[in-house]
């Protein structure tokens, strides 16, 4: 629910080569839910699974604010394949010890399954939390992406996140993960978007003027009770308050690391064009809040199956246009990157196979059942090679 952990400190060799050749680091983090070893539905079993862990991966690991949840962060990697086996490690180690303490660890943005509402995590902060904001986030955990991508400073990371903003209800619909809730389809790619919303600080990034009006908008927030402190500033992309970094919240957690893998590449894709739009002094387009707000609602309803709303002619298109758009439109840096090869195949594979909301619509509709579309979740959670 917020970043606590959010990577390592970037290694000396990694930082002089990104520098030396003027790449952006990168680093993710995912959340995910615990459900029975036996039933779909979720278990506080997060201490247990904990006490599981093998120590060579907790530093990668911590609590999220339900006692059925986990989240795992990567250090920061500046080559695709590294922060791939680095996520490797973190879910498979993740998935062994939640296995080991009678559970399974399932990629997937909520409960499919219904169950009774379980306990918050018992930390200060988090009955805090509910203390302030009550039952905002009733049921079984809402489990996202986060990706992490490097930037030189403050102001110009507030005006890449300006750049950022017509592109991201993109992203967010290429995520979605999470149509079942409760045991029931509830007519959404993304369930879990909507349930996120009601926070009063989730939605777009505001148009900022400048790194001293983000902050004041900050302490605005934080003086007006809408949230905590600076971890609850839950824009859609935001700058990290520890790392260089500026953080794109992508939405659901996606079942495959082949998904996860080309989001974040794209991610960075994207942030490091913004930057050459920057020192260029392209000005950002001021896209009006209520356009962004229905595209991100489009986002979660249609995922990439449906449609979504060109920025540009404020008119309905196919998702998927939009997304090939995003992809040409980054493809430069992607090359640059070394990441074009992957990312290409990576296209390809979520193209044929869906994302994960609509391949579990499509497990229902041969007869599957929501204890099946479960199964099938965790097994990818823990799959290590492509499958598709």
């Amino acid at each position: 629910m917020d970043t606590a952990t959010e990577g390592t400190t970037l290694p000396a060799d990694i930082a002089a080569e990104a520098e030396r050749h003027d790449l952006l680091t990168l680093g993710i983090e995912e959340e995910y839910l615990l459900v029975d070893a036996a039933e779909p539905r979720a278990v506080e079993a997060v201490d247990d699974v904990f006490a599981e862990l093998p120590e060579e991966i907790r530093g990668g690991v911590q609590h999220e604010y339900y006692r059925s949840q986990i989240e795992v962060a990567s250090p920061p990697r500046l080559d695709l394949a590294d922060l791939r086996a680095e996520m490797t490690r973190l879910r498979s180690g993740v998935a062994a010890a939640a296995e080991r303490a009678g559970a399974r660890l399932v990629a997937v943005g909520t409960g499919p399954a219904a169950g009774p509402n379980l306990r918050i995590v018992d930390k200060p902060r988090y009955h805090r939390m509910r203390d302030r904001f009550g039952d905002l986030s009733p049921g079984q955990g809402m489990c996202g992406t986060h990706v992490h991508v490097s930037i030189p400073d403050p102001e110009t990371g507030v005006k890449v996140l300006n750049h950022l903003r017509p592109w991201l209800p993109v992203l967010q619909a290429a995520a979605a993960n999470s149509p079942l809730f409760a045991g029931r389809d509830t007519g959404y790619a993304s369930w879990r978007s909507m349930m996120w919303e009601r926070w009063p600080t989730v939605g777009p990034t505001p148009y900022l003027r400048s790194h001293e009006h983000y902050l004041t908008l900050i302490s605005d927030l934080e003086a007006s009770g809408a949230m905590l402190d600076e971890g609850m500033l839950y824009w859609y992309a935001r700058l990290s308050a520890n790392y260089p970094t500026v953080e794109i919240r992508l939405g659901d957690v996606t079942p495959t690391l082949d998904d996860a893998m080309l989001l974040t590449a794209l991610a960075r894709g994207l942030v490091a064009t913004l930057l050459r739009e920057v020192r260029d002094g392209i000005e950002a387009p001021d896209v009006e809040h209520p356009l962004l707000m229905a595209a991100h609602w489009r986002a979660a309803h249609d995922g990439l199956e449906g449609l979504n709303i060109d920025m540009a002619t404020r008119e309905p298109r196919p998702a998927w246009r939009l997304m090939r758009q995003l992809f040409d439109y980054v493809r430069p840096e992607l090359e640059r990157h070394g990441d074009l090869e992957t990312t290409t195949v990576l296209m390809g594979r979520l193209r044929a196979g869906g994302t994960g909301g609509a391949r579990q619509r499509a497990m229902l509709a041969r007869g599957a059942s929501v204890a099946d579309v479960v199964d099938e979740l965790a097994r990818l959670t823990k799959a290590t090679e492509p499958d598709r």
